[in-house]
């Protein structure tokens, strides 16, 4: 029996079920949990309920977030393990100390996150973006949620991520390699997006440049003119005794062509035509795409730990070293550890002991300052002085 239904409400689409609460329901519990005021200038690690915490949090923190990036469950109806000695990226070991449950039936699992998005939304800065990371059984339906809270108009990506190698499952559909992530703004026209370039892989450098000179360097050439006709202007007069074909103009002024020249940047073919080089040292990388291969750890050291490097990009590309940071599902605190390596600001939120113990080893060896709670109340160690830890 279906769980749900799709409610058209003017242009947009809305997904129903029992037991929703409205917007305002959500927000009227919220203020009713109190505040805690925090340190805008510090960094915290929370141990509790995150939904009781953003409440909390939210009243000196309203609009001051400018990124999260969240890795819920994914509805997976499981209960996932750690072992002492090691754990796999899906561990459920009998023997294991269990580090969270993802049990919730779907209806109650979408209201759980809905919940939650509701109050991060109020977070976030008008420049604020949210990475949510799920899977594509679930992903679907938080799509429309997150269409629903943030606004289609502020939909960005739905990004594909390659997670692991190739899987050959007995079951009868394709093998699983990758999952999503959503990716919304609390302001599209606002969100800070810093247009982050990715290096050129071998492959890439072997089919854009394909040539190679004496040197071993390799190189493409591009033609010395471009589109259009310059009617006034050097561009569109004559370099080494020829004019630009019709149509077309200089790609610059004839006198930077000259020195391209006589520096060896410009090549000439057998039958007199001039091109410009460009080589593959000088590229300034690709942009990114929304295909993403950030394998995640082989032996995480916490249940479904994520790709450091990805955590590492999505701060880089959405967030300034003024931002404030949150993942309010800490987890193994990859996300943490990341805006700390990029001198962020960060809030990280789990209710499970066992993350909470885990983000602590992981940051022991850091020289960063940051405070900790547990509820509603500071308990900060070594005698009310914030941990002192050592960069890596």
């Amino acid at each position: 029996m279906l769980w749900y239904n799709i409610e058209l409400v003017g242009e947009h689409m809305f997904i129903m079920y029992d037991d929703k609460k409205t917007s305002e329901e959500i927000l009227r519990k919220s203020k009713l949990l109190g505040s805690i005021e925090l340190d805008k200038n510090k960094s915290y690690l929370i141990k509790g309920d995150n939904f009781d915490i953003l409440s909390k949090i939210n009243n000196g923190l309203n609009e001051k977030v400018d990124l999260i990036y969240i890795d819920p469950p994914f509805s997976t109806d499981n209960i996932f393990t750690i072992t002492k000695d090691r754990s796999s990226t899906i561990s459920r070991a009998k023997d294991g100390y269990i580090a969270y449950g993802d049990d919730m039936g779907v209806e109650e699992y979408i209201e759980f996150i809905r919940e939650r998005l509701i109050i991060m939304r109020e977070l976030l800065s008008d420049e604020g973006s949210i990475y949510l990371h799920i899977d594509s059984k679930i992903g679907h339906y938080i799509r429309m949620i997150m269409d629903e809270i943030f606004g289609v108009e502020n939909f960005k990506n739905d990004i594909a991520r390659i997670k692991c190698n190739p899987k050959n499952f007995k079951r009868k559909a394709y093998g699983n390699e990758k999952d999503m992530i959503l990716f919304y703004a609390k302001n599209s026209k606002k969100n800070i997006f810093n247009n982050i370039k990715i290096p050129l892989n071998e492959s890439d450098k072997e089919r854009l440049f394909c040539k190679v000179d004496k040197r071993g360097e390799r190189y493409t050439t591009v033609p010395c003119h471009a589109p259009g006709e310059t009617q006034k202007g050097v561009t569109g007069g004559k370099w080494k005794g020829m004019l630009p074909p019709e149509g077309r103009h200089w790609r610059t002024d004839p006198k930077k062509l000259d020195e391209l020249d006589e520096m060896g940047l410009i090549e000439w073919s057998k039958t007199g035509n001039p091109r410009i080089i460009k080589y593959a040292y000088e590229h300034k990388g690709k942009k990114m795409q929304d295909i993403w291969e950030y394998k995640d750890p082989q032996y995480p050291i916490y249940p479904t730990e994520k790709n450091m490097e990805m955590a590492e990009m999505i701060i880089k590309q959405s967030s300034k070293e003024s931002s404030t940071v949150m993942d309010c599902f800490a987890g193994s605190g990859t996300t943490l550890h990341a805006a700390a390596k990029l001198n962020r600001r960060w809030i990280g939120i789990d209710q499970s002991q066992v993350a909470i113990d885990i983000v602590r080893k992981r940051l022991k060896e850091y020289e960063y300052e940051y405070a900790e709670f547990t509820g509603d109340k500071v308990s900060l160690e070594e005698n009310d002085v914030p941990l002192q830890l050592k960069l890596l």
